[in-house]
């Protein structure tokens, strides 16, 4: 069954879709459950391009040479969220101002967009709602490569989108829906105006949180599990899914078919029971490597309140082999929400982007900004660059961008981890160059301020 376009959206249009310009890049800060300690929130900062459950949120095109990319922004003065949409013009090295796609009437980061771009060029911006109280919207770009203006396609619910674009077959979207916990559904569409109906992927227990990415036209999907009775505050497990043909079939790593909706933790697609170890997981990214496997960045931790108390928090692998998986260490983080991005290069580098480092709020959401690397697939990793020092506020939540490109390769925002702030927004390059998105602009376009 399609669900077709309502024809009462071209009246909501206007309500819901601003496609005005920005006069410069300020993100919006955030904060999820005080803590009532030193730390004051489980997690907070400037999160403009949180979760990583949300991807792509930039995409670099080679037919434009740009990288374009949404966030989330701030009305001034206020923490309410707005949707932007911008690009880096690789051949000029400049910005536009940015434009602002809709207020979306809330100060939850939950709700940050995503990004697709569909065979034609055309923008996809998927809005999410933070379960059910409020809307979710889909927009399309009225011309290729243009972030000028936006229709309004789709107002519907959905959480924690991952749309993926596959050329000759269309959007794969995966999502959340809210109902008994957090369960992982995906649709599809040939064109984004007419969609399947949702077809429910997982929900064991009180739900699930997961990263997915592409590998050619085969979908991946690492998730957790969130057992009573703290439920999310208690995410464990690790699991892993594929699918090669739009979701008509799922298989795990070893090429095994799995019967989907799975609904019990112990599932075919479980590769390592963390919650007989005692701990928790937080997902961070999956790669595939040079043979096309996965590999899965996540963060192991002992609970979910922040302080030294969870100690040790340890970056880790899981790389499949084509045999079993095999488990790696990376580093270790001071925070459960520390979030960095994963890279395997071409030329045999992996490579690691984020706060692994303590910042100016210890224990708190995000630090200084380091880059790892490793030439023997993750097995040994050496600090390669410190790429931020000395900063005012911690640097959160790096993100990698989709075909990334060498001069747009990771993407950030910056806010005080215990107190509201501003909150800027960073790139950088493959080999550490570091830009600051200008915050004001006095012209229509201009260069980002390196500061490394």
């Amino acid at each position: 069954m399609k669900l077709a376009l309502p024809f009462l959206l071209a009246a909501l249009a206007c309500a819901q879709t601003l496609n005005t310009k920005d006069d410069g890049y300020r993100g919006i800060w955030y904060f999820n459950q005080p803590s009532g300690d030193r730390y004051v929130y489980k997690y907070s900062g400037g999160f403009a391009t949180y979760p990583q459950q949300h991807a792509p949120i930039a995409i670099y095109s080679k037919e434009a040479n740009k990288t374009f990319f949404c966030y989330g922004g701030t009305v001034e003065g206020k923490r309410e969220l707005l949707h932007m949409v911008s690009y880096y013009d690789h051949s000029t090295g400049e910005v536009p101002r940015p434009t602002i796609l809709l207020n979306k009437q809330t100060e939850d980061a939950h709700d940050n967009p995503t990004l697709s771009i569909d065979g034609q060029g055309h923008l996809w911006i998927f809005s999410s709602a933070h379960g059910t109280s409020r809307p979710s919207y889909l927009h399309r770009s009225r011309k290729p490569y243009s972030i000028d203006a936006f229709d309004l396609i789709l107002k519907t619910n959905f959480s924690y989108p991952q749309p993926w674009y596959v050329a000759g077959e269309g959007f794969l979207f995966l999502h959340t829906r809210y109902g008994g916990g957090r369960g992982l559904n995906w649709m599809t569409s040939l064109n984004g105006r007419e969609w399947s109906e949702p077809q429910l992927l997982a929900h064991a227990e009180q739900g699930h949180y997961q990263v997915s990415w592409p590998d050619g036209g085969r979908i991946g999907t690492a998730f957790d599990v969130h057992p009573p009775p703290l439920g999310l505050n208690q995410r464990t497990n690790l699991y892993y899914l594929e699918t090669r043909d739009m979701g008509r079939t799922w298989r795990t790593a070893q090429g095994t078919r799995v019967d989907v909706p799975l609904r019990s933790m112990d599932n075919p697609a479980l590769i390592r029971d963390f919650r007989k170890e005692g701990l928790l997981v937080y997902l961070k990214d999956l790669q595939y490597d040079a043979r096309h496997r996965p590999v899965i960045l996540f963060l192991t931790s002992k609970g979910y309140q922040s302080g030294p108390a969870n100690d040790p928090r340890v970056l880790m692998l899981a790389r499949w082999t084509g045999q079993e998986w095999v488990w790696t260490r990376l580093t270790t983080a001071d925070h459960n929400y520390d979030h960095g991005s994963f890279y395997i290069e071409e030329n045999g580098t992996w490579r690691f982007i984020g706060p692994a480092a303590g910042g100016p709020q210890p224990y708190g959401t995000g630090g200084e900004i380091e880059m790892w690397t490793s030439r023997d697939e993750g097995r040994t990793w050496t600090l390669a660059k410190r790429l931020t020092q000395n900063s005012p506020y911690s640097h959160t939540y790096v993100r990698r961008p989709l075909n990334a490109h060498p001069g747009f390769y990771a993407f950030w925002a910056d806010g005080n981890a215990f107190a509201p702030s501003e909150s800027r927004l960073y790139f950088a390059g493959r080999e550490g160059s570091v830009f600051q998105l200008p915050a004001r602009m006095s012209a229509e376009r201009e260069k980002p301020r390196r500061i490394r």
